[in-house]
């Protein structure tokens, strides 16, 4: 019986999509939940997408190292 319904690469590249999508996301839905619990409306959604984007260049940086490109 097969071990995976996907072939390596593709279960990979899904892998490396999730961890940017996921990069990206969870930081501003944290910053928005801090925004709507501490009624602070822009700062958390503001600071939420700078970490995003910084946590998003890690990632991407960390897959061009371990690709080599």
């Amino acid at each position: 019986m097969k071990d995976s319904f996907l072939p390596k690469k593709y279960r990979e590249y899904l892998g490396l999509g999730a961890e940017i999508a996921t990069a990206l996301a969870a930081p501003i839905l944290i910053g928005y939940y801090i925004d709507v619990k501490f009624q602070t409306t822009p700062v958390g959604v503001l600071l939420g997408a700078a970490i995003g984007l910084f946590l998003f260049f890690l990632v991407v940086f960390r897959i061009v190292k371990r690709f080599g490109s």
